[in-house]
């Protein structure tokens, strides 16, 4: 793949694109493939959500009289990032506003995102910089697809999600990708949610006020995966509705613009507001399970 880096390490390999800083491939120390490969069904594997995570109503986004043309997760998965570091174990790709973000979203900004290996795992740390001189609100989000089953031969209600904390309260729901006002109760029973192609008839499911932070992803045997992250607040959990091959395991810190909210920008819910010469950092990991096949 052209304009991409290769990092290996005990028991995992990865490849990362300039092209939005995407982890494309996922693979253990067998050559065993976690990650979707971008199908005809979903043309992505984990894209970085940045400057916001879900739409903005109409995706315009609203800043001092003026309205900018922004669409849904924003323009960071679209863009080039530069290569700021690189080795065998990790990487980093940084991207910083120009005239073209500027004309989306009118804020100076750094934005990096190092994958770093470890044993059985991946480690992804985001830090974002306000490098202007007014208080830079933004979201940020992972977007990482994972093939579901991951093992063909099994069907996927198989497969389970298992929390490290019971997961109470209630979920939240999208329609034309807003943010509805009301809440369901949880489909999650203590820690487990079992998984089904209906869980996503209406789209994500949404913690916003998820109890733990870690998740792991199996069967009762096979491959598995566990998620866990730092400084995210929120919790997607997707997959495309009507039935795909593959379930998006999502940390965020941001959501979706509520139904009806078509204020500035620095108003919308959810938002983190970094002052000027701050740096935010967020990370989250992947740990590879094999299993016995």
């Amino acid at each position: 793949m052209a304009d991409s880096q290769t990092l290996h390490g005990d028991g995992i390999s990865v490849v990362v694109a300039g092209q939005g800083a995407e982890l494309v491939s996922l693979r253990d120390a067998r050559g065993f493939e976690f990650l979707w490969q971008a199908g005809p069904a979903w043309r992505r594997h984990s894209p970085v959500l940045f400057p916001i995570v879900g739409r903005l109503k109409g995706d315009q986004l609203r800043h001092r009289g003026r309205t900018y043309p922004m669409t849904q997760h924003g323009f960071a998965r679209d863009k080039l990032f530069e290569w700021a570091e690189t080795g065998p174990r990790s990487c980093t790709l940084v991207l910083t506003d120009d005239a073209d973000t500027r004309a989306h979203y009118p804020f100076a900004f750094r934005l990096a995102v190092t994958y770093t290996l470890e044993r059985q795992q991946l480690g992804v740390a985001i830090g974002i910089t306000n490098t202007g001189d007014e208080p830079l609100p933004a979201s940020i989000g992972a977007h990482p697809a994972f093939n579901w089953p991951l093992l063909p031969e099994l069907p996927k209600d198989a497969y389970r999600l298992t929390f490290a904390e019971a997961e109470p309260a209630p979920i939240r729901r999208l329609k034309d990708g807003l943010l509805l006002p009301q809440s369901w109760p949880t489909p999650i029973r203590g820690k487990t949610l079992t998984l089904s192609e209906r869980l996503f008839d209406d789209d994500a499911v949404i913690l916003d006020q998820p109890a733990g932070t870690s998740v792991r992803y199996a069967a009762e045997h096979g491959p598995a995966i566990e998620v866990s992250w730092q400084g995210f607040e929120e919790l997607g959990i997707w997959s495309k509705p009507g039935g795909a091959p593959f379930l998006c395991i999502e940390p965020w810190h941001g959501i979706a613009s509520p139904v009806g909210f078509d204020g500035e920008f620095s108003d919308k819910p959810g938002l983190m507001l970094i002052e000027p010469g701050v740096k935010r950092s967020l990370s989250y990991r992947i740990r590879l399970e094999q299993g016995a096949r």
